[in-house]
């Protein structure tokens, strides 16, 4: 199934010019760094869909938390990879 997953950019961490960008986003207290290509609009304290490490969409927070909270519930965030932190 193929799963895009609502998180808080809190960090730009790269930046080749305002569309080609990396961010830090935190699922729930889980941080991964993600592709901002696709939302060159994002900016820090924004929520993003995230899909295979690329936000994909920008969305609105209670949405976000909404979602992330259902996904919870339906036990479906257990095994995904992006839910591993990071070293």
């Amino acid at each position: 199934m193929c799963l895009s997953i609502p998180g808080k950019l809190i960090e730009i961490t790269a930046q080749l010019d305002e569309i080609f960008r990396v961010g830090r986003v935190s699922f729930d207290g889980v941080v991964k760094e993600v592709s901002l290509t696709l939302v060159p609009e994002a900016k820090v304290n924004d929520y993003v869909m995230v899909h295979v490490g690329a936000a994909i969409s920008i969305v609105d927070e209670e949405e976000a938390k909404k979602t992330f909270d259902l996904l919870k519930e339906l036990d479906e965030l257990h095994d995904l990879d992006f839910l591993k932190k990071d070293d």
